[in-house]
């Protein structure tokens, strides 16, 4: 029994699949998840628990981060394993009290998940026992417009997540669908970009000969792709 229980709260999504759907209420009113979204991309994420003082960093900074998010076309969705009145009180102390790194009087206006029942918290299996059976962990799922979940990453309840590599991730992912090109170690927008590896002797032999690559070997070519160029087709002014 106890075997099974643990295979339903460790049930992981699969990428590039179509993200698990529900409905759920937050603090933002009930939303259908990911229809409700269609069109948009959207960063869901779960904390272990509201009053807690790595959460509240975060949520602080996402909250900051919100309107670089949305130019982005990108919408923000929080969730822990907590009732909508103890969110609704955490984010009013958030908005009320505490004061961090410079930013303070932070209103959260995303929605944040009443996930109190874990069903969300299951089908994305942000519930790992090793770590916490009644916590989520902090996990990230990067779901594109068409609804499917295109990257996740998890970390443990006492690690911070980095939200220059999120927002990084965001535009690596935007940039690898617009422009048909793969995104190397480190990089940033401005950065040059991978082109695929050609699929046959000649037309490997061919990339030598194509004057905007650079072609290390056959499998590795690298082409410029500058900053303005991405923001012209990803960020919203």
């Amino acid at each position: 029994m106890e075997e099974r229980i643990n295979e339903q709260v460790n049930t992981m999504p699969g990428l590039n699949a179509p993200a698990p759907e529900f409905t759920a209420n937050t603090t933002q009113g009930k939303i259908n998840f990911p229809a409700d979204y269609k069109g948009k991309w959207v960063i869901l994420f779960s904390h272990p628990a509201d009053f807690t003082p790595v959460c509240t960093s975060e949520f602080m900074t996402f909250a900051s981060l919100e309107e670089k998010f949305n130019k982005a076309n990108c919408e923000l969705v929080g969730l822990s394993i907590d009732g909508l009145h103890s969110h609704i009180a955490w984010l009013r102390t958030i908005k009320e009290k505490i004061e961090y790194k410079g930013m303070k009087n932070v209103e959260v206006k995303f929605p944040l998940i009443d996930d109190i029942s874990m069903n969300v918290s299951r089908k994305y299996g942000m519930i790992q026992p090793d770590e916490s059976a009644t916590q989520a962990v902090r996990a990230v799922f990067f779901i594109d417009p068409k609804g499917i979940l295109r990257a996740m990453i998890y970390y443990p309840q006492s690690l911070g997540r980095n939200f220059d590599e999120i927002y990084r991730a965001l535009i690596a992912l935007q940039v690898s669908d617009e422009f048909g090109v793969a995104t190397p170690a480190d990089w940033q927008p401005g950065d040059d970009v991978i082109v695929s590896p050609a699929s046959t002797c000649s037309a490997a032999q061919a990339r030598f000969d194509e004057k905007d690559l650079d072609c290390k070997d056959w499998f590795f070519c690298t082409k410029k792709l500058d900053k303005d160029t991405i923001l012209k087709k990803i960020i919203k002014k």
